[in-house]
């Protein structure tokens, strides 16, 4: 009688390594998005091409009625792409995840339903304790935009906007040089036999790197400034080409300001901007040149910056037009939705298709350091400091 064979040899009989599939079950989202109130404020986190590809994939989106007008979107724009419109302000921030650009405010808060999820900027410098415990008391699970990283550890959401910031401070300071009364009239252009206008740029960078890419591209001489030589370096590397660069030595900068046509200031600091321009420094500028503080919104760089508005943009002193205006962004509403509506679309697509906001925050690093709240736990260590409130670290909340 022959030998017979088993069918498994000796290797396939011993015990093998295997790897478990994490079952991920697609969660449908209902996301409300509520007209934003804040002065000024005429962005949407949503157009309607991110509204019908949520609504496409499943996802119910539900908009307050007149949320896009600020940039230029009707309600019928998203009625057409699937959304549901609704006058009723309180129905829609009950909504399971609200999307907001700017933070709610605590009558805001009062609206959410307990165990929501609240998407927004958190703007921390401008906030008090009282928001915080608020978001507490309703255990909202809540992300800050500004705060989410990319997989290359960038911020997405900063950077879009400050490249829309650079790009915009340029666009101003040529509008300002021919429109006001006590502007000089020059005109951003290399135009032949006209020396052309000269830039300084306080910072070098995302902000200072856009208002070179579109100062030079309208022709204009400019200089760099930036403490930073690591960042002086990337700000020639990006725009291919070599430029006048040097660190904020004050013989240096007063010296451009006395010769230069416009100064755009996109210095940032820990809490607040330092100031680099003094008054004196002003005073030696050329009438009816153009000052354009980006750093406004931390304090402004220079010694005469006062915070003005888009309806009264500008104010005159020493003979030089200032521009201070916090939120530049929002003076191109739609621009400036469209690419924090191209940010935020993904990261919600990727939340439905993990299963739920906790899958996503499990595997994605990046969106784990958006978050500052979670079920009501505080679980940004610098909000908790800052606010002497207790907080948990985010990584012994979530296996």
């Amino acid at each position: 009688m022959s030998e017979s064979l088993s069918p498994f040899t000796k290797q396939q009989l011993l015990p093998q390594e295997e790897t478990l599939e994490i079952l991920k079950h697609k969660r449908q989202l209902y996301i409300g998005v509520p007209k934003e109130t804040t002065y000024q404020e005429n962005r949407i986190c949503l157009t309607p091409d991110a509204v019908s590809a949520l609504v496409s994939n499943g996802h119910k989106v539900l908009i307050e009625s007149g949320a896009g007008k600020g940039a230029r979107f009707s309600d019928k724009d998203y009625s057409e792409a699937g959304a549901d419109i609704s006058k009723d302000t309180a129905k829609v921030f009950s909504c399971p995840m609200v999307l907001k650009v700017e933070p709610p405010n605590l009558e805001q808060i009062k609206l959410l339903n307990p165990q929501s999820i609240l998407i927004s900027a958190l703007q921390l410098k401008t906030q008090d304790k009282k928001y915080f415990e608020a978001l507490a008391a309703k255990r909202i699970t809540a992300l800050a935009f500004e705060f989410i990283r990319d997989e290359d550890g960038t911020y997405p959401a900063v950077r879009s906007l400050s490249e829309i910031a650079g790009t915009a401070s340029v666009l101003i300071a040529s509008e300002l040089l021919s429109n006001t009364p006590s502007s000089s009239g020059l005109m951003f252009g290399n135009i032949s036999g006209v020396p052309p206008v000269e830039v300084v740029i306080l910072g070098a960078g995302t902000v200072g790197e856009y208002a070179a890419r579109s100062a030079i591209g309208l022709g204009a001489g400019i200089k760099v400034f930036d403490n930073s030589i690591t960042k002086l370096r990337r700000i020639q590397a990006n725009l291919g080409r070599s430029l006048f660069t040097s660190t904020i030595q004050p013989k240096n900068l007063t010296k451009a300001l006395r010769r230069c046509d416009v100064v755009i200031g996109a210095v940032r600091g820990t809490n607040r901007a330092p100031v680099v321009v003094s008054d004196q420094m002003i005073q030696y500028m050329k009438k009816g040149s153009v000052i354009i503080d980006v750093s406004i919104d931390m304090g402004g760089c220079f010694e005469t910056s006062e915070v003005t508005s888009h309806k009264q943009p500008t104010f005159t002193k020493h003979g030089v037009v200032h521009y201070c205006v916090p939120n530049i962004p929002a003076r191109y509403s739609r621009t400036a939705s469209i690419s924090i509506s191209n940010i935020f679309t993904p990261y919600l697509m990727k939340i439905a298709e993990d299963g739920g906001i906790e899958n996503s925050l499990r595997f994605d690093k990046g969106l784990k350091n958006g978050l500052y709240f979670y079920h009501g736990i505080l679980t940004n260590k610098s909000v908790g400091e800052w606010f002497d409130l207790k907080h948990s670290d985010i990584n012994l909340l979530i296996f």
